[in-house]
């Protein structure tokens, strides 16, 4: 697992399967699948999180998922990762 700071309260974690979970503060919401699909949520927060995962995704084509499926990838990721120290 590698985790990589990307922007103020935005971390990428990259497990060692391949996925990719993007965090928003300490929220999954985003990410990339081993076969290199993107996904979002459908869920909305803020207008901050949603500003998050354009910059995550870039423009990318993404698939919007439910929330509980994003969590479930997630599971594997640290409880706190907004908090984690990343070089």
């Amino acid at each position: 697992m590698k985790l990589k700071r990307t922007g103020y309260n935005q971390t990428v974690v990259s497990l060692n399967n391949g996925v990719e979970v993007f965090f928003s503060y300490d929220t999954p919401v985003s990410g990339r699948s081993a076969d290199n699909e993107y996904f979002k949520t459908e869920e909305y927060y803020s207008r901050t999180t949603s500003r998050h995962i354009n910059n995550y995704l870039g423009g990318v084509k993404s698939t919007t998922v439910s929330q509980e499926i994003i969590d479930t990838l997630a599971d594997d990721c640290p409880a706190v990762v907004s908090l984690a120290e990343v070089n």
